[in-house]
């Protein structure tokens, strides 16, 4: 093919494109017809922007709730110091504290009595293994000598009596294992369950104690011009210690009844 020909077919080529510009504008029509904008395209339900007319009830009550929450938050960090100074406070000698000397000492005679029974529940947990470990060799070797009965008729008698007097020792052993089974169930129910209880009252009282003593050694360092708060605050506080002292009392008293039957129980 010559140069004139080649020339003449790419100028016809040419001839039979369209323009660029309408080119370009239809490729720009045909993109907006596959991506429509924001405008056409709603947004989803999931991230539809909220109504906010319709919540305003509902953001007062949250602010409500966190304002309630801070206010608790507050409170409870004001008691925790108050409280802290006043332990840190009655160790250096530097503030009184309030004593009640008769239920003192009952609560410190209980922790005491806490401290022993463990050691007897432990003692008798070891002395109940003991004895069953015991208890099923004795059983085992009656079982020995009443076979050794039947294979040696020369020995009969003998092994006979030695069966029979395992026998008892195991019968005898037996109950004396569910007189332990008893006596521990009754001890741990009375050192873990009924005396912690009781502590847990106190350790409230004693709780509450020191709340009353923070507050009222915050009146003796205010001078004679208390705020009407700080008055308000230790006599709600006087009559929750007042309040706990009293349950601590009769469930010390209901306790000691307890613990009488309980420690009665015979081995």
């Amino acid at each position: 093919m010559s140069k004139w020909q080649s020339e003449r077919s790419i100028h016809e080529m040419l001839k039979d494109t369209p323009p660029l510009r309408e080119s370009s504008d239809s490729i720009t029509s045909g993109t907006e017809a596959k991506f429509p904008t924001s405008r056409s395209m709603p947004f989803p339900p999931a991230y539809a922007p909220p109504d906010v007319s319709q919540n305003g009830a509902g953001s007062s009550t949250l602010l409500r709730a966190g304002s309630s929450k801070l206010d608790a938050i507050r409170n409870w960090g004001v008691s925790t110091y108050k409280c802290t100074k006043q332990i840190l406070y009655e160790k250096l000698g530097k503030s009184s504290r309030t004593v009640d000397t008769e239920l003192e000492a009952q609560i410190e005679m209980l922790r005491e009595t806490q401290r022993k029974y463990a050691g007897v529940l432990r003692l008798s947990g070891a002395l109940t293994s003991q004895l069953a470990a015991a208890a099923g060799t004795q059983r085992a070797l009656g079982e020995c000598f009443a076979e050794l009965a039947q294979k040696s008729p020369e020995l009969q008698t003998q092994f006979l009596y030695n069966a029979d007097t395992q026998r008892t020792l195991t019968r005898n052993a037996d109950s004396l294992l569910a007189a332990l089974h008893f006596f521990n169930n009754s001890l741990a129910t009375l050192t873990h369950k009924t005396i912690e209880d009781t502590l847990l009252t106190i350790r409230q009282y004693e709780a509450a104690r020191v709340e009353y003593d923070a507050y009222r050694s915050e009146l003796e360092a205010s001078g004679g011009n208390p705020p009407e708060l700080l008055l308000a605050n230790i006599e709600r506080h006087r009559r929750h210690y007042e309040r706990l002292r009293d349950d601590s009392a009769v469930k010390l008293k209901l306790l000691h009844e307890n613990r009488v039957s309980t420690t009665r129980s015979p081995l």
